[in-house]
């Protein structure tokens, strides 16, 4: 790891990462790299997670296509310098902002969207003119060992590395002096590289998870609501961190809402989810006994049904939920969605305020004045009005979270942003002098105390 890290930053010392034309050929290289592996992709994930085609597609590959394609449309201007004002004390000065790269970046990716969350940082790290070490998930392992086969096969390591292995081959990772971190899984995890990270003062951006709510309003569109809720939370079987963990439903639409619901399970996974070949599978056998126990939460409204052998869970309603059942004490990361009814939305925005910052948050209702007081009154990294996860698909908006859902945010400019320093500048003019800001004499004192007060 030593010797790896110390070839990328000769590597990244000779100067040769920081061209608008070489970043823009690598992008172009790792697009042609996502072409070439595109049905290698499939089967990985196939393997791994029980991915469709559509959803791998549309959840993850489709979605670094179009992030190539935006960042090579827009990374010339972004490179460029920013010229900014300067106030009367600096006239004769030009001050200017470059964006410089940090380096040699380390990318920690997770195996829940194991293509797109481990090349999606590095489509950044490109365009800022960094060097890269990736280390994908041991968990998802079939994707890992494609990415180590697809990278080392595109890019030189000098410039563009995987390393493999389990949690000890990421804490020794993590040991190494790299000059950026980009880490994404859970909070437990973010706080142990965070602390890693402090031992060089390494920036990092951490992008985490948490208990993401749904709130939906009675002058909701029923229909359209109990679809999109059922999109959001149950793609990729609820491995999502932006899936809504839970919901609360006004109790005067409680009853349409669910039986809504549960009609858009059917239609969108079929009467029998667990024999659909396209539902997809729980991660591992470990993750899969973790979310049969949470079935004891509450009562089973809709699915509930399991299946060891394949590794898969129904979509599932749960209802007769509190705040004290086990489900609710942490990210369910799954196919369980637990309902609560509520009359009151104050209180519903005490509760949420109670808990941690979530990741994201969705509101479904008609009224701008009560979107604009959730929005006010609740802190979350990004979200949706009436519709939920299509807020990633954006890449003019960031995608960061908040407090212990994370911190610093990606996606389009902002990636490029992220793995980019933004050093200052000022130039100064050698025409002229302003003698008031030198000591030595009265009348510059009076003259800097009318300027500066």
């Amino acid at each position: 790891m030593k010797q790896l890290l110390q070839e990328q930053h000769t590597f990244f010392y000779s100067g040769a990462t920081k061209s608008y034309a070489f970043r823009k050929k690598q992008l172009q290289r790792l697009k042609s790299m996502l072409k070439k592996y595109e049905s290698n992709m499939y089967e990985a994930l196939k393997l791994d997670l029980n991915k469709s085609q559509h959803e791998a597609l549309t959840t993850e590959i489709g979605i670094l296509y179009t992030e190539i394609d935006f960042t090579i449309k827009h990374l010339r201007k972004w490179m460029m310098k920013k010229e900014v004002d300067a106030p009367i004390t600096h006239t004769g000065t030009k001050s200017y902002i470059m964006y410089e790269p940090y380096g040699t970046v380390l990318v920690i990716a997770p195996w829940n969207y194991p293509i797109q969350l481990a090349v999606a940082p590095i489509i950044g790290a490109i365009a800022a003119g960094n060097t890269v070490v990736l280390k994908p998930s041991e968990i998802s392992e079939h994707t890992s060992q494609l990415l180590y086969t697809m990278f080392h096969e595109t890019f030189d390591t000098s410039y563009i590395s995987v390393v493999e292995g389990d949690k000890d081959v990421s804490e020794k990772l993590l040991e190494q002096r790299f000059d950026y971190i980009f880490f994404t899984g859970s909070p437990h995890v973010g706080r142990i590289v965070m602390e890693k990270a402090s031992k060089y003062l390494t920036p990092i951006t951490l992008e985490l998870g948490g208990k993401s709510p749904a709130i939906v309003d009675k002058d909701c569109s029923i229909k359209r609501t109990a679809k999109r809720i059922i999109w959001g939370k149950f793609t990729n079987a609820g491995q999502t961190c932006v899936a809504p963990d839970y919901v609360y439903i006004h109790a005067d639409i409680y009853p349409k809402l669910v039986k809504e619901m549960k009609k858009q399970i059917n239609k969108l996974y079929t009467k029998q989810p667990l024999t659909n070949p396209d539902y997809v599978k729980i991660i591992n056998n470990r993750h899969f006994h973790r979310l049969k126990k949470l079935l004891d939460s509450g009562t089973v409204v809709a699915g509930g049904d399991v299946d060891e052998e394949q590794e898969k869970i129904a979509p599932t309603l749960l209802e007769d939920i509190t705040w004290f059942d086990d489900i609710m004490a942490e990210e369910i990361f799954g196919p369980l969605l637990p309902m609560m009814s509520f009359k009151n939305l104050d209180e519903v925005i005490a509760k949420i305020q109670q808990e941690e910052k979530p990741l994201a948050l969705y509101y479904f209702g008609a009224s701008d004045k009560t979107k604009d007081y959730i929005l006010e009154s609740l802190s979350f990294g990004g979200g949706c009005i009436n519709d939920t996860l299509y807020h990633l698909a954006n890449p003019h908006l960031p995608f960061g979270g908040v407090g212990t859902s994370g911190m610093g945010a990606y996606h389009g400019k902002y990636s490029f942003n992220t793995f980019s320093h933004e050093k200052s500048v000022m130039e100064q003019t050698t025409k002229m002098d302003i003698p008031v800001r030198y000591p030595g004499s009265k009348l510059a004192h009076s003259l800097v105390k009318k300027i500066l007060k």
